[in-house]
């Protein structure tokens, strides 16, 4: 059945976002947290996609009105160096409460790219509403870059919700031992569950289309996301 949706940007408390959902809303939600591309065209398309399995995504806008859309990634890189961990944790926030509030969801969780990942993992800590927690290729590097101030690995051992984190073996950003230590964090809760991907010979990022000119990203990204939407479609019903 096809399911036909709705698509909007809009202002939640002067913050930008993009809005899918099914026509007329949904009591399931998603709040969508970008890669370093911002709310750029393959974002939208995910928030599409989430809102033709059913729920409402509203989705972060990292950059404030650009993305890769019109802005090299070299300018999205220097912005993405500068974010402050507890401005950000703020803006995702008053976006939940809007998805709960406004829009009318009685459930909802959480998906995140790469520093989306990382964001999601760190708010499915602070936030018991959350209904799932999704870290898609999470940036979680070792030693933390300077202006990740907050413990991600810590956060991620706090999740109440169920989890599930997709990871590429051939990360050149994030280390085997941010996996690992991620991994242990997750299996060490007494809440649950926890479903952990492990892509062997994927790579940092490779649900980014831009990365999918290699065939093993591809293929990562075709087998995962139909199980990244189950997840989000049943931990939400």
């Amino acid at each position: 059945m096809t399911i036909e949706i709705e698509t909007s940007t809009i202002a939640v408390q002067g913050l930008g976002a993009y809005l899918a959902r099914p026509k007329g809303g949904s009591t399931g939600g998603m709040l969508l947290l970008p890669m370093i591309t911002g709310i750029g065209a393959q974002v939208r398309e995910f928030a599409e996609s989430v809102a033709e399995a059913g729920l409402t995504a509203l989705t972060w806008d990292p950059w404030h009105g650009v993305s890769s859309d019109d802005t090299p990634i070299e300018q999205l890189v220097e912005k993405m160096n500068q974010l402050d961990d507890e401005t950000v944790l703020a803006e995702q926030k008053t976006l939940l409460d809007h998805l709960l509030g406004e829009l009318g969801c009685e459930k909802a969780g959480v998906v995140g790219w790469c520093l989306g990942g990382r964001f999601a993992l760190i708010l499915g800590g602070r936030d018991d509403r959350l209904a799932n927690v999704i870290g898609y290729h999470p940036t979680v590097p070792l030693p933390p870059r300077p202006n990740h101030k907050v413990d991600a690995i810590e956060h991620t051992a706090r999740i109440a919700a169920p989890v599930l984190v997709l990871y590429p073996g051939q990360d050149s950003i994030v280390p085997r031992e941010s996996f690992d230590a991620l991994q242990k964090a997750l299996q060490g809760r007494e809440s649950g569950p926890s479903l952990i991907h492990l892509y062997p010979r994927a790579e940092h990022g490779f649900s980014d289309r831009a990365h999918q000119e290699a065939q093993v990203n591809k293929d990562a990204f075709a087998i995962s996301w139909p199980q990244a939407l189950a997840f989000a479609t049943a931990t939400t019903s």
